[in-house]
């Protein structure tokens, strides 16, 4: 949206950003409410809202929020900016239709409909970047049955090819991974040099988007103690450890492999920007124990930054009006911190060519 923004510094530039909102029968809309209610957010980025104003409304009662937007139906809407936030409404869901606390196919049909929207306005280029609160995955499946995770989703639409990730993030450290929603039972079989070397680069390259010029990245062991020396198992010896020295060499400040029990203390302690854990829950409940009301999970890898809480739909509170807001300010505010770095450098790039 080059004719709406004013000279690419990273003290003026103001991003665009797409937010969908999510699954209609959790916290989403109480979230989405308490999001455009913020100053922050509102002075880091302009937002375009994606969703059904019968939805948001009953999410601004609930938070006891009056708001303040620029309302446009799908049909007339066009990418021009507003002085006040921009809510798109797709007129696909009426309140009346939700059941609270439970997923659905009516539900999840609203959060598809509501992402796949904001996906195409950031293959367009409409938008720098995208946030979204947050969704339930068997909501989702129900309306698209393919749906394995964002990841899957965001792939699908864009028949994008390329890397993907996702990155759990907390203001002291983030959480990058080596295999992400498979079983346990596959996760040795997926770990290699190769695949741990394309983690620290993704990771070394997202961090310094959110503005870490020099990231240090801690590598967890896979097995108890780190392998122990090969008693307990020999990936750390003949995997882990010559990844470490293979990205060591490749300029990379990454050190490891340490055992995964002790290596976010570690990282906290001796100043690690991140993690590289070798599968999911061995990263996300460290995380989730630190800070499961400020946590962000990113998508890392795309021509875009994309951003949401970490947290779920939270059923068992939805219209309660006690939705902690944390995770999806922090939400916004990274994805609006990597999109204004991303202008900066593509005009940086312009302007020495």
């Amino acid at each position: 949206m080059a004719n709406a923004k004013p000279a690419a510094t990273a003290e003026v530039v103001r991003p665009v950003l797409a937010l969908a909102m999510g699954d209609p029968a959790g916290i989403s809309p109480e979230l989405t409410a308490r999001m455009l209610a913020l100053p922050e957010l509102q002075n880091a980025a302009h937002f375009i809202v994606i969703g059904d104003r019968r939805i948001l409304e009953e999410g601004a009662g609930t938070a006891n929020i009056e708001l303040d937007l620029d309302y446009r139906s799908a049909s007339d809407f066009s990418t021009e900016l507003s002085e006040r936030p921009v809510f798109v409404d797709l007129c696909n869901l009426d309140s009346k239709d939700v059941v609270r606390g439970e997923a659905t196919l009516a539900g999840g049909t609203f959060a598809t409909e509501n992402f796949r929207f904001a996906l195409h306005l950031a293959d367009k280029g409409s938008v720098d970047g995208i946030c979204f609160t947050p969704f339930n995955k068997k909501a989702m499946r129900y309306a698209y049955p393919g749906y394995d995770d964002e990841i899957r989703f965001v792939s699908d639409v864009l028949s994008f090819n390329g890397k993907m990730r996702e990155f759990n993030v907390l203001e002291r450290v983030w959480n990058a991974r080596v295999t992400s929603h498979i079983p346990l039972s596959a996760v040795s079989a997926h770990i290699s040099i190769d695949a741990i070397l394309a983690e620290v680069e993704l990771t070394a390259a997202c961090l310094r988007l959110a503005g870490i010029d020099n990231p240090k990245i801690a590598v967890a062991g896979l097995n108890p103690h780190a392998g122990d020396g090969g008693s307990f198992g020999m990936e750390e010896i003949e995997v882990i450890e010559p990844a470490v020295a293979r990205a060591k060499a490749a300029g990379y400040a990454v050190d490891g492999p340490f055992p995964a029990d002790t290596v976010f203390l570690r990282a906290l302690k001796e100043g690690f920007h991140a993690v590289l854990t070798m599968y999911h829950d061995q990263g996300q409940i460290a995380m989730k124990m630190m800070g499961f009301d400020k946590g962000v999970t990113m998508m890392g890898g795309l021509p875009f930054p994309l951003c949401t809480p970490a947290h779920g739909t939270a059923y068992d509170i939805a219209g309660r009006g006690i939705a902690d807001v944390g995770a999806s300010r922090e939400a916004g505010l990274l994805a609006a911190k990597m999109a204004r770095q991303q202008i900066v450098s593509r005009e940086a790039a312009r302007n020495r060519s």
